[in-house]
């Protein structure tokens, strides 16, 4: 090791936070989509036609359940009478339960598609699909779609040219401030135009009526409503109305041009809704959307089964005494091929309802049961080509591959079992034996879709092994720059040492270049490899040092704080999913810890001992509270007068010492926080009464966030203190907590700073009432009190993300402050004012550690580095899971967010040092070796 170079340990820390996030993702998620399957058809049709309407963010709950806007007056008791009278004399209905993440792009992939991309697909683009897929458009004769420019076009890339025409309204037609029913009526305007233009039009006429022919209408008129008033709203009643209404006037217009009754619909949801207006997250209200199925070869309502199919969720319905038959969203592409007979989609995992025997499905097929039992087969058929191949695939390029034995074992003809289990399914139907043709074809597509899993995660064995060799790796390695004595060398490679790691490197290294495995495997090994080669290498050395200038009573002092590190932080992974916890470590920082300071201590602390009490329990109130917050002009104005009144004591502190200049400076910065609230007051009336989002508003808004964010970067006024400096940053962003703001943001943003600057005068005075420790020590040594301030200080970084939103998703952080700088829909720009948000107070929190750092006369990333050692106790155990799919997404944010905690904690100590240079100085001989 050339030196311990703090500077490499960081570069290097980094990449390898970054790249392992990456490993969650190879472990449990690749790409769905293979090719060279077969493709498969039932040999028959139900109906000429199908028409599958979308009403895109709509509720289950909210659609079926009388009175579900009784908190307004006058409002109907059916808010969707046309769709309910399908319910109760002609169709069949049920819940559709999707997977996260709920959002529009996955949710119809799985409808149409019949498969669930991988979750990391939904990052890659709103506009376009990343993969080549199949689907039920392009295994029709013609699709014709209808909709938002954000949907349509992914079917439309892959298909067969001339097979899937769209037609897609404006992007700008997409204003949340407007009346969004209105992009719904355009799609039945422009349906009405289609059947219009067909009587003029020979070749038209003639293709819409053909045989297997999609219409597909996408109703976006939900979901903006929703984001923009929140499902529980009388708008969002009213564009369910109107979605009724163009449901009954479909069928009017599908009755009146083709006049054969051959017409099957569909309605159902991509994803619904949570209460605040968001989606994206496994929120049941999210994962949970309406199906209604009725038209030529779908059955009529059944009377409920015994046992009853309605549990809590449903039974306020008022439709009990129907049958509701659930399924997953993937099948209803199964049960749109089988309506019009067309090819299934060769990616389609979905399971046809009708295939389980044992309950009522959707269908009410002409030859009855014997066409129930040849579309189990070809269910079964589809389920495993999809697995053929990808075994297939794995077969080939894996060294030392186990095949998954359930549909591989060798029965007596010498073919695998999942070719006798097809063939036991025919033999069935030839026996006229339809009910065991299809318990059969269930059986056999249960465990092909288990064996599709098995595939899909084959890896997950040996890169979860790596990856926790990995992360340990890391916290060995860097351990070495905490614990090394002041003055102690690097030792020499060791040639065993060096040679054992080159040869593991190069065995692992040679295994996946025969397999031919992603470029990511190559690098999860060499971290691994690196780090406990450095370690190794130095620690006998170290070890031998150590035990000759360290006394028995301090490393058992050491240990048991260690000990009290770790059930800290496994608290903090609790807490990601109990965010109360952050509250009870609030009052344990706040007012169990200052029990524990000696009598001096207690003396040198005694002026900001009750102000850091105070801000403690203050802040801890907010974890408290729920995330469903409502838009309160009340509070987002109460936030902004604290920052007033706090803007207002700190330059008081700081008068003295502060040149004119400065001062006015803080007060133009004031100046902005008032001129916010007004124009925000003035956009949150406007927006609230539907009026739109006033041209001056929008540019005021815009003008006073952009100059107030930027002033603290590029202001040139000298600061005597670094609380002046901070307290400018502070009252730069003030600004974004108003306008950004829906509730109480602004007054945690408030308490969360006043609780990091009292946290800078506490430490200050505890560390000089230690008169034994050095107070200018050119080299940092490693103190065991040290780990608590970092500990501290990573209580910071997550509480900074926790106190307003929790870690489902960033939907946890509301839209509807966007819409007043951004009333048309633009995911790019709309999520970086999120992200924004989500980053302003880290500001804070960077200067504040620098500040904290310099005041401890300690170097640079001291600190940091004892972070750099615990935080990987976080990311490992989220590699270890299993469970639902909602558990699963949970969990997966987990990762994401512990794995990036170092890395963004890097971020902040470097940030925070940048950002105060010209206020803190340091001595040049002050270092961490």
């Amino acid at each position: 090791m050339a030196g311990y170079n703090v500077a490499h340990l960081l570069i290097i820390g980094l990449l390898f936070h970054l790249i392992f996030i990456y490993s969650v993702f190879d472990c449990y998620f690749t790409s769905p989509v293979v090719h060279g399957m077969s493709s498969f058809n039932v040999g028959y049709k139900e109906a000429k036609r199908l028409v599958l309407i979308v009403g895109d963010g709509l509720r289950a709950d909210l659609l079926f359940e009388p009175n579900g806007f009784s908190a307004f007056p006058d409002t109907p008791d059916v808010v969707a009478p046309h769709i309910r009278s399908i319910i109760e004399h002609r169709g069949a209905f049920g819940v559709s339960h999707t997977r996260v993440p709920t959002e529009s792009r996955p949710g119809h992939v799985a409808i149409i598609g019949g498969m669930y991309e991988d979750v990391s697909a939904v990052a890659k683009g709103w506009k376009t699909n990343p993969v080549d897929f199949d689907s039920v458009f392009n295994q029709s004769s013609h699709t014709y779609s209808f909709g938002s420019p954000d949907i349509l076009p992914m079917f439309t890339r892959g298909a067969v040219p001339g097979v899937v025409k769209e037609w897609s309204y404006d992007e700008d037609a997409e204003d949340f401030t407007q009346d969004a029913t209105k992009l719904d009526l355009w799609v039945l305007e422009n349906l009405r135009d289609l059947f219009r233009n067909a009587t003029t039009d020979p070749t038209l006429d003639h293709q819409l009526r053909s045989e297997k022919v999609v219409i597909f209408m996408h109703l976006l008129g939900l979901d903006t409503t929703g984001h923009s008033y929140r499902p529980h709203s009388l708008e969002y009643m009213n564009n369910i109305q109107v979605v009724d209404g163009i449901v009954k006037e479909t069928e009017k217009l599908i009755s009146n041009f083709f006049r054969d009754n051959e017409t099957s619909y569909i309605f159902t949801a991509d994803h619904g809704m949570s209460v605040i207006g968001n989606h994206g997250d496994g929120n049941p209200d999210s994962t949970r959307t309406p199906l209604v199925a009725w038209g030529k070869g779908i059955r009529g309502p059944l009377p409920d089964s015994i046992p009853s199919s309605h549990d809590s969720y449903s039974r306020p319905w008022g439709l009990t005494h129907l049958y509701r038959r659930d399924i997953e969203q993937a099948d209803i592409a199964a049960l749109m091929a089988t309506l019009v007979g067309i090819d299934w989609p060769v990616n389609s995992v979905g399971v046809l309802p009708d295939v389980d025997p044992t309950r009522p499905g959707y269908l009410l097929p002409r030859n009855g049961d014997q066409s129930l039992a040849k579309a189990a087969l070809v269910n079964a058929k589809t389920i495993l080509e999809n697995y053929r191949i990808q075994h297939e695939i794995k077969k080939r390029h894996k060294n030392f591959y186990r095949p998954f034995a359930p549909l591989e074992v060798p029965t007596k003809s010498g073919n695998p079992r999942r070719i006798e289990a097809l063939q036991e399914i025919e033999d069935l139907i030839l026996q006229s034996d339809w009910y065991g043709a299809r318990a059969t074809a269930l059986d056999v597509i249960t465990i092909g879709l288990e064996g599709l899993r098995y595939l899909q995660t084959y890896e997950r064995t040996l890169l979860r092994t790596i990856a926790t060799i990995a992360y340990a790796g890391w916290a060995a390695y860097a351990s070495l720059f905490v614990f090394k004595p002041g003055g102690f060398p690097a030792a020499r490679q060791s040639p065993v040492i060096s040679a054992t790691t080159f040869a593991v490197l190069a065995s692992f290294w040679g295994l996946f270049f025969s397999e031919q495995a992603p470029w990511t495997y190559y690098l999860y090994v060499t971290f691994p490899c690196y780090f406990w080669q450095r370690f190794l290498s130095q620690i006998l050395p170290l070890l031998k040092f150590s035990t000759l200038n360290v006394s028995p009573r301090h490393t058992w002092t050491t240990i048991s704080r260690v000990c009290l590190v770790s059930a800290a932080l496994i608290s903090m992974v609790v807490a990601y999913t109990h965010r109360s916890i952050w509250s009870i470590g609030f009052l344990i920082i706040g007012f169990v810890w200052p029990l524990f300071w000696s009598s001096e201590e207690r003396v040198h602390v005694a002026g900001s001992r009750w102000l850091w009490m105070t801000s403690c329990i203050i802040t801890a109130i907010f974890p408290l509270l729920s995330v469903d917050k409502t838009e309160t002009l009340s509070s987002i104005l109460l936030g902004g007068t604290g920052m007033l009144l706090a803007g207002a004591f700190m330059i008081k502190q700081v008068a003295r010492s502060a040149s004119r200049s400065l001062l006015l400076v803080f007060y133009i910065q004031c100046s902005f926080i008032v001129i916010t609230m007004v124009v925000t007051a003035s956009s949150v009336r406007c927006l609230q009464a539907k009026a739109g989002l006033p041209l001056l508003n929008q540019i005021s808004g815009w003008i006073v966030l952009s100059v107030s964010s930027l002033l603290p970067f590029i202001s040139r006024v000298e600061h005597s203190t670094p609380m002046s400096k901070i307290l400018m940053y502070f009252l730069g962003f003030g600004p974004c907590f108003v306008i950004l703001s829906i509730s109480v943001e602004g007054m945690f943003y408030v308490a969360y700073s006043m609780t990091l600057l009292c946290w800078i005068e506490v430490e200050s005075s505890l560390r000089n009432a230690q008169r034994s420790k050095p107070e200018n020590a050119q080299v940092y040594r490693f103190q065991a009190d040290d780990l608590r301030i970092v500990l501290f200080f990573l209580f910071f970084v997550q509480v900074g993300f926790f106190g307003t939103g929790n870690v489902a998703s960033v939907s946890s952080f509301y839209l509807s402050p966007v819409y007043r700088l951004i009333p048309i829909f633009n995911p790019f720009y709309m999520s970086a004012l999120l992200l924004f948000k989500i980053i302003a107070p880290y500001i804070i929190l960077s200067v504040v550690f620098a500040t904290l750092t310099y005041q401890l006369h300690l170097p640079r990333f001291a600190l940091f580095l004892n972070a750099l050692m615990i935080t990987d106790v976080l990311p490992p155990s989220y590699l270890f899971f299993s469970g639902s799919w909602l558990e699963i997404g949970q969990t997966i944010s987990f990762f994401v967010v512990a794995s990036l905690l170092l890395a963004w904690s890097g971020g902040i100590c470097a940030g925070g040092e940048y950002l105060m240079a010209d206020v803190l100085i340091r001595s040049p001989k002050f270092r961490v070796e």
